[in-house]
Order: C-alpha cells, then structure tokens, then sequence
C-alpha cells in the first residue's frame, strides 16, 4: 500500500535549521523519516505554513493525501502572528477535507485553535524532559489511538502551553497534573484530529539534544542549578539511547519500556497509520 501524507512544519525557517544543524534533520524531515519507517513506501510532503509566503493548497489538492501530521514548534498560538494563522487555516482545512490529522506538542494545540478551542501559558509551570504519570480517561481506555498503552506511563515533552478550552466535539483521552488534556480526538466539520500533548516522535537522542538547547531557560525556571547539570542529564539519555540495557540510567532517570522500547514509545503515530490513514486510503482506493 502506497500512502501519501503530508507532514506540516511548525517551526519558522530559523528554529528548524538551527534543529537541522544540531540534530541532522528538521523536526518535519525526523518525522518523515520515522512515517516512513514505519511503512515502507510511504510517501512524505512537507509544508512549511509558518513561512512569509507559503501559499497553502487548494481543497482538492489536499484531498489526494491519506493523513495529515502535525510537527511541534517553538511559536506559541496564544501570541497570534500571520505566521501561527497559516497554521491554524491551513489545519481548518484539513478538517473540511476531511484529511485524517495527528499532531503532537504544538500540533494538538493547531488541531485544538482550528476547531474552537483555547490554547494558554501554562499557569502550572513548564512540562520538561518527560510527562509523568500521563492517565488514561475513561474515554481513552477504549480508544485506538492509546490502544497498547497502560492506564498510566510517561514520555518525552517539552512545553510550556496547553490547550485550556477544549473545541466543543473534543474527547479528552488522557491527562496528568500539569495538562488537563494529554491526548484527545477533535471532530470538527467533518474531519477528526488525534492528537497528543508529548512527543511521541522524540527519542532520548533527540531529546538530549533539545535540552542542551534550552539549558539557559531550564536553569532560568529552576529545573537544573547549572549548565553542567543539564549536560550531565542531556549525556545520561545519550548513554541510555545507545545502551537500552543501563537499568541503572533507567532506574535513575525514571524511565521504563514505555519510554525506553521505540515501539512502545512511538505507539501513537503507528496507531495513527493503521486505524486512520491505512483504512482511509483503502476506501479511496489507494491501496
């Protein structure tokens, strides 16, 4: 089966190159490498909306993709911008073309703004590194987006905004202390988004890779006294990365098969692949 999905970048131009040189890839470029991984064939679009510029697709045009994947980003939707707007339409219209959508990070709250929804600062503070005890709802029990994972797990998150006022025909599938809304379904005009709050997509490489980054605001918010810390923790998840077998690293860190086994942890966006796009495109006919 020949998929084709379209994978939008968050980031303006400088963010994700400043990704690119850190890591060797964009955060849109990691995500097409790992939907392609995950089914051979696959092939990936990616559009960048935040750019001065970008003139977005017709309706027709996006009807020929099977799903739609949402990246993070380092912009904030409460700001407002052209640049978060094209974002915000551009997922309007993903839903009116009833194109199945998934986002994580930023992209929940793109998926949650485009159907109605409040996105804020905030006011509990900063998920950073992971989101702990992350709990199933009721709802989310029985739905195939969280189908594999347990009532309650951890994985890797960065942010600091949260969607406060869920859109009206949202579901709320899984939450935690600091984030009323972990993981939800939106159904608007049609079309219907899944999304998550964590980064599924993020491994501990990329994460230590991240948090090197923003080592200044984590000693700026209290989570590490100094450089040295975060660089000592961003070489822990390298160490871990390259060696699953460090249960001392793990034990350490908080971390078990959730976080540390690559399908567990990418559960999700497969769940996305197979119960949304996989079927979509067998009715359209592009098996």
């Amino acid at each position: 089966m020949t998929l084709r999905v379209l994978v939008v970048e968050g980031n303006l131009r400088a963010p994700r190159e400043q990704h690119r040189a850190e890591w060797g890839m964009t955060p849109s470029e990691a995500y097409a490498d790992l939907l392609g991984r995950m089914a051979p064939g696959l092939q990936a679009d990616i559009a960048f909306p935040a750019d001065e510029g970008w003139n977005g697709p017709s309706a027709g045009s996006l009807e020929a993709y099977d799903g739609a994947v949402l990246t993070g980003s380092a912009l904030h939707v409460w700001q407002g911008g052209p640049e978060v707007m094209r974002q915000i339409e551009l997922m309007r219209a993903l839903y009116r073309a009833k194109v199945p959508a998934f986002g994580s990070c930023w992209g929940i709250q793109i998926g949650a703004a485009a159907a109605g929804g409040t996105v804020i600062r905030n006011p509990k503070g900063r998920e950073i590194g992971f989101a702990r005890d992350i709990a199933l709802t009721e709802a989310g029990l029985a739905h195939p987006l969280l189908q594999g994972r347990p009532r309650a797990f951890t994985a890797p998150a960065i942010h600091l905004d949260v969607v406060a006022a869920p859109p009206a025909n949202a579901t709320i599938l899984a939450s935690n202390r600091l984030t009323p809304m972990q993981a939800a379904e939106i159904a608007h005009e049609g079309g219907t988004f899944w999304g998550v709050q964590y980064h599924p997509e993020f491994s501990l490489a990329e994460l230590a890779v991240l948090l090197r980054r923003v080592a200044p605001l984590m000693i700026e918010e209290g989570f590490a006294p100094d450089r040295p810390s975060v660089a000592a923790y961003a070489d822990d998840l390298d160490t871990l990365h390259a060696d699953r077998g460090r249960s001392d690293l793990a034990w350490r860190l908080g971390l078990d098969e959730q976080v540390l086994d690559d399908d567990l942890r990418t559960l999700e966006i497969r769940n996305f692949l197979e119960r949304q796009v996989k079927p979509g495109a067998s009715r359209r006919g592009r098996a």
